[in-house]
């Protein structure tokens, strides 16, 4: 069911709270952030989305909803495999977690050729972050074995590229952090790998944030979401690899490629096209079906028209019963 052009008028497009105890606060490309004392924050997954680093003039119905509901949900499901941030999720948009320092690199991690990777060998590349890839694979090609191509994590602009090796060098992040956020990277994608098989998919990449928290390496933000995440649907992906033919996905790339097809890339001096309400309610219908295939559970969409008043109650009494 695709979702009325008028659910656009109610997008969570910016907040502008205040919170007892809070301390701070910081906008994110798509989340605000509110920071309660010295240890906790409040993370409000808002509609805004992002491409290229920048974020998009309009919302998206239901994104936030989506990515808030689908991250708890997997991190619930890794919880085993590495501590995470979350201390409650009060509301379909909001989480409670524990404030952290975050590591300053993004833990990127590719099974499949395909996005990013696929640019830059397609370009000519054969060593992405440090690691050399063989000559004569394909767009979308599985490979040999998953890499661990880590990115900088930026607070404004593009986040670049980089090597284990000089993260290290540089000092970025300690040796042994290093070390324990690679086993943990190779663990959850692991993990996302099995979660999406079940559903007959295919994780294709993802990134993972870490933090510090009491001295230990957790796992912070989402995870296995559509912005995070690309999933290709695994029935008919052999053959249409044999074909040549572009692979079914579930991901935010079809939004980055409307962008290319339209001449913006972030690129200085670029104009973002213009998004029209058809566009929106399709890449709206995209992130819930994305939900209901990863999860085998059906999206409920909230229906209040006041969920900026809803959000804010549900925080205020999230907060008091931790208080």
């Amino acid at each position: 069911m695709s979702v009325s052009l008028n659910a656009a008028a109610g997008c969570i497009a910016q907040t502008h709270f205040q919170f007892p105890g809070q301390t701070g606060f910081y906008r994110g490309k798509v989340r605000d952030v509110y920071y309660i004392g010295d240890d906790k924050l409040v993370m409000v997954a808002t509609d805004r989305i992002s491409a290229f680093d920048v974020v998009l003039p309009r919302p998206v119905p239901f994104k936030g909803q989506v990515l808030n509901q689908l991250a708890a949900r997997m991190l619930k499901a890794t919880a085993d495999i590495v501590p995470n941030w979350v201390i409650d999720v009060p509301d379909p948009n909001v989480t409670v977690g524990w404030r952290c320092e975050a590591q300053k690199v993004e833990m990127v991690i590719r099974g499949y050729l395909a996005g990013h990777a696929w640019r830059e060998y397609n370009a000519g590349k054969r060593s992405l972050c440090g690691v050399v890839l063989p000559d004569g694979l394909r767009e979308n090609d599985k490979l040999p074995e998953p890499i661990i191509t880590p990115t900088t994590k930026a607070a404004e602009g593009h986040d670049q590229d980089i090597s284990r090796e000089e993260i290290l060098r540089q000092g970025i992040v300690l040796e042994n952090d290093y070390l324990r956020m690679e086993e943990y990277t190779r663990a959850l994608f692991q993990r996302g790998t099995e979660i999406a098989a079940a559903q007959e998919l295919i994780l294709v990449d993802t990134k993972y944030e870490f933090g510090k928290h009491n001295d230990k390496i957790i796992i912070i933000d989402e995870i296995h979401t559509p912005d995070s995440s690309r999933y290709f649907y695994s029935d008919g992906y052999a053959g249409r690899q044999e074909r040549g033919e572009p692979q079914k996905q579930l991901s935010k790339e079809f939004v980055r490629q409307w962008l290319i097809d339209n001449g913006f890339q972030g690129k200085e001096g670029q104009v973002v096209p213009e998004m029209s309400d058809a566009w929106l309610t399709q890449i709206s219908d995209r992130y819930i079906q994305l939900y209901e295939k990863v999860t085998g559970t059906p999206f409920i969409r909230r229906t209040s028209e006041n969920s900026i008043s809803e959000i804010e109650q549900s925080v205020f009494q999230a907060l008091t019963r931790l208080s």
